[in-house]
C-alpha cells in the first residue's frame, strides 16, 4: 500500500506564520510578507505550493532574484533542524512523478509542475503559464518580473506571494505600503522582536557581531535591516544610497508634471539579450526633472521608436536629444550596420555619449549630478529601484567589496542614468544627426 500523505507533510506553521497561511487557505491571491531573517519565509511558501499544486493542477514557480543562486538557496537547501532537504520535506516523493535535478523541476502525480527559477530571465521561461508564483527575496529581484507575470495570474485567477527582508526604500517597500491599504492584499511586517525565533541575548549578540564587522553605524544599520525589518538602511554597497535618501528627504521624489516650455531628452542603455532602458528628462539651468522611465527586453529598435512616438502623441511632448552610450556605433555582424544607422532609418536620431576612461568616472558623475535631479515617484518607480539596488560586488568569503558593480537587473537603469550623467559632465557627447522635434 502506498503511504498516505496529508499535506502539508508533517509540518504546521509557527504561531506567527498562521495569519498568512490562513489567508492563503481562504483563497487569498496576493500577499507580501516582510519578515526578519530566519523567520521561515521560504518554508511557508514551499509547503503552500505543495498544497496548492495538489488542489489545483497547474504550473508553479519559486522565483529567486537570479537563477544562479536558486540551486543553493532552495533546491539544495537543508533544514538544519532535521537534516532533510527543504524540497523533500515540502514535496514528499509519494506525490511526485518525476524530478529533474538539472532543471530544478518537479512533476507531480496529478500533472502539476513546480520549478525554481530566476527573475533575471523571467520572460524566457518556457512551458505553460504559472498559476502560483513565490517571489523570494523580492527586494533584490527585478520588479519587471511582476509586471510581466501579473496579467497572467489575473487572467487565470492565480496567486502570488512576495517574501523578503527589506533592502532600502525600493519597490518592495512601495508594494508593502500598497498592500497595507488594500483589502484584497495581505501585508505583514514582522521584526525579530515580535516573534520568538531569537532570544533577547541572541539578538544582542547578532548586533555586536554586525558592529564588530562593519563598524557602529553600518553594523547597526544592517542589523536593523535584517532583524528589525527597517527600510531605512541602504543596500550593502549601494553606490547612490546617500544621494537617493537625500532626494527623498528633500521631496525631490514626487509627482511631476510635464513642462511644455522644455523639451524631453532621452537617455539610453542599449541591451542586446538584456533589458533596454530609457530615462525621459526635462532640464533647466538649475535642475533635471525625470518624468518617465521605460524598460523592456527581447525587442528590436523599432519597438522603442514606437514607444517614443506613442508617448509623444499621448503627452504632447516635444523631444530634444536622444543620447545612447558609445557602443551604439558598433556594427552588428548580421547586418553590417551599426544600431546608430538602423535607428536613423527609423527616423530616430541619436548622439553618442563619450566613453568614460573607467566605470568609476561614470558612477562619480552620477553621484555629482543626483543632487540636481527630481524624479516622478510613480512613473520612474522602477528606475529609482534600479538606482537604489545598483551596488558593489561583495566577497562573502573575504568580507570585502570588489571594485566593480554587480551585473543584474539594476545595472540597465543605472547605466542609462550614467549615460545622462556623463553627457552632462562632458559637454554633451558626440552629436550624430538632428534632434527630433
Amino acid at each position: 500500500m502506498p503511504k498516505r500523505i496529508i499535506l502539508p507533510n508533517n509540518w504546521r506553521p509557527r504561531w506567527y506564520q498562521i495569519p498568512i497561511w490562513a489567508y492563503l487557505e481562504r483563497g487569498g491571491k496576493r500577499a507580501i510578507s516582510i519578515w526578519h531573517r530566519r523567520a521561515g519565509k521560504d518554508e511557508v511558501c514551499l509547503h503552500w505550493a505543495a498544497v496548492s499544486a495538489m488542489q489545483h493542477p497547474a504550473t508553479y514557480w519559486h522565483m529567486l532574484p537570479e537563477a544562479a543562486q536558486a540551486r543553493k538557496a532552495i533546491w539544495e537547501a537543508v533544514n538544519p533542524h532535521t537534516g532533510i532537504r527543504r524540497i523533500d520535506e515540502a514535496f514528499p516523493k509519494e506525490i511526485r512523478d518525476t524530478t529533474h535535478n538539472q532543471e530544478m523541476f518537479i512533476r507531480f502525480i496529478n500533472g502539476s509542475t513546480w520549478q525554481v527559477v530566476g527573475s533575471d530571465n523571467y520572460n524566457s521561461l518556457v512551458g505553460s503559464p504559472p498559476y502560483g508564483v513565490v517571489f523570494s527575496e523580492w527586494a533584490l529581484a527585478d520588479p519587471n518580473a511582476w509586471a510581466y507575470i501579473r496579467p497572467i495570474l489575473r487572467e487565470n485567477g492565480g496567486w502570488a506571494v512576495f517574501i523578503t527582508t527589506p533592502r532600502g526604500d525600493n519597490h518592495a517597500k512601495s508594494m508593502f505600503d500598497f498592500a497595507e491599504g488594500n483589502t484584497s492584499w495581505f501585508g505583514e511586517c514582522l521584526s525579530a522582536e515580535s516573534t520568538d525565533v531569537f532570544t533577547a541575548d541572541e539578538l544582542a549578540e547578532e548586533l555586536a557581531e554586525y558592529i564588530a564587522q562593519w563598524g557602529e553605524d553600518q553594523g547597526r544599520s544592517l542589523y536593523e535591516q535584517e532583524y528589525l525589518c527597517s527600510f531605512e538602511a541602504a543596500i550593502l554597497g549601494a553606490y547612490f544610497a546617500h544621494e537617493l535618501r537625500t532626494a527623498k528627504k528633500e521631496n525631490r521624489v514626487c509627482a511631476l508634471d510635464y513642462e511644455p516650455m522644455l523639451k524631453v531628452d532621452t537617455w539610453w542603455d542599449l541591451g542586446i539579450d538584456d533589458s533596454m532602458t530609457i530615462w525621459f528628462s526635462q532640464s533647466s539651468k538649475t535642475e533635471h526633472r525625470f518624468i518617465d522611465y521605460y524598460e523592456m527586453s527581447g525587442e528590436g529598435l523599432q519597438h522603442y521608436a514606437n514607444v517614443l512616438a506613442d508617448k509623444k502623441k499621448a503627452n504632447g511632448w516635444k523631444y530634444g536629444y536622444h543620447t545612447a552610450p558609445h557602443d551604439i556605433n558598433v556594427r552588428e555582424l548580421s547586418t553590417g550596420k551599426s544600431r546608430l544607422q538602423s535607428a536613423r532609418e527609423m527616423g530616430l536620431y541619436f548622439r553618442a555619449a563619450k566613453r568614460p576612461s573607467k566605470k568609476e568616472d561614470a558612477i562619480e558623475a552620477a553621484r555629482r549630478i543626483l543632487p540636481k535631479c527630481w524624479f516622478d515617484k510613480k512613473k520612474c518607480e522602477n528606475g529609482i529601484s534600479a538606482l537604489s539596488n545598483y551596488r558593489k560586488q561583495y566577497d562573502e568569503k573575504n568580507k570585502v567589496f570588489g571594485t566593480k558593480p554587480v551585473h543584474d537587473w539594476s545595472s540597465h537603469g543605472a547605466d542609462a542614468f550614467q549615460t545622462f550623467a556623463i553627457s552632462n559632465f562632458h559637454g554633451g557627447g558626440f552629436f550624430d544627426g538632428v534632434d527630433l522635434a
